[in-house]
């Protein structure tokens, strides 16, 4: 499969987009558990117009990752056609903050931090794959320009020191967490166990800002959106954890059909509580 990565990452970005279309509806039609959780999770969303277009755009995230991954760093950050909203990432430097990035599988969500890495850098939290052989394919790709913080009370003590250094730090949101490392609070009306670790770096005092590449058509590149909080994170933890799920359910809204709609985002983690 390596050998096959490699290879991929050759080809154009639009040929890949082309085979990654075509994959996706395989999936779809092969895979009835991805069909129910992808049908599922868009109906909650009352999205369900951006159906098809998701199908597509998900096949399309899987086969460029060879891009954004195997390629070098200039080439991949060059892939980025337009960027909009840098000018809060140039007042967070301005005043000596950190920045945490929350990126949530929206678009090309990998190369959001191979961006900002062209600049400064980024330390991204990382859990390793399940796949043995993905493993030093993302490591020699992604760690190559960023520092890997592995999930567990060593990567979140990274985190941390990055923040209060200055540093940017990135992480998905919007992943599952382990037992014991979320809460339960709702996303587009349905409870989510959600991680609680966003809304606790937040607490360092580091510029909060959300980000996606909204994937361009004909494999033109990528154009990078930031956007800030609407409202300071206050009050307790759930409340916070629940303003931020509001808000990607804002930003998901922007561009519906690129995101990972088939992601099983409501399960229930071994171990964890069930929701209320």
């Amino acid at each position: 499969m390596g050998i096959l990565f490699r290879f991929l990452s050759l080809l154009p970005l639009h040929v890949l987009h082309n085979i990654g279309a075509l994959l996706g509806w395989i999936a779809w039609l092969l895979s009835p558990t991805y069909r129910r959780h992808l049908r599922e999770n868009i109906a909650l969303a009352s999205l369900a117009e951006a159906t098809s277009a998701a199908i597509a755009e998900a096949g399309k995230g899987v086969l460029e990752l060879p891009k954004i991954w195997l390629r070098p760093h200039e080439e991949v950050a060059g892939r980025v056609a337009k960027v909009s909203g840098w000018e809060l990432v140039q007042s967070a430097w301005e005043k000596g903050r950190g920045i945490l990035f929350l990126t949530p599988h929206l678009g090309c969500f990998e190369i959001t931090a191979q961006y900002y890495a062209r600049f400064k850098p980024m330390t991204v939290l990382y859990r390793r794959p399940k796949q043995a052989w993905l493993a030093p394919l993302i490591e020699e790709g992604r760690g190559a320009n960023l520092s890997l913080a592995p999930a567990d009370l060593s990567g979140v003590r990274r985190l941390i020191r990055a923040l209060r250094s200055g540093e940017a730090v990135g992480m998905l949101p919007d992943q599952a967490p382990g037992a014991g490392e979320g809460i339960w609070a709702p996303f587009f009306g349905r409870p989510a166990y959600t991680m609680t670790l966003a809304a606790r770096l937040a607490e360092t005092g580091a510029t909060v800002l959300f980000a996606y590449a909204e994937r361009l058509a004909y494999g033109a590149g990528y154009h990078l959106k930031l956007f800030p909080l609407s409202r300071p994170l206050e009050g307790s933890l759930e409340a916070r954890v629940a303003q931020i799920n509001t808000e990607l359910e804002n930003l998901i809204r922007h561009c519906p059909e690129q995101y990972l709609w088939g992601y099983n985002r409501y399960k229930t983690p071994s171990g964890a509580p069930e929701p209320a």
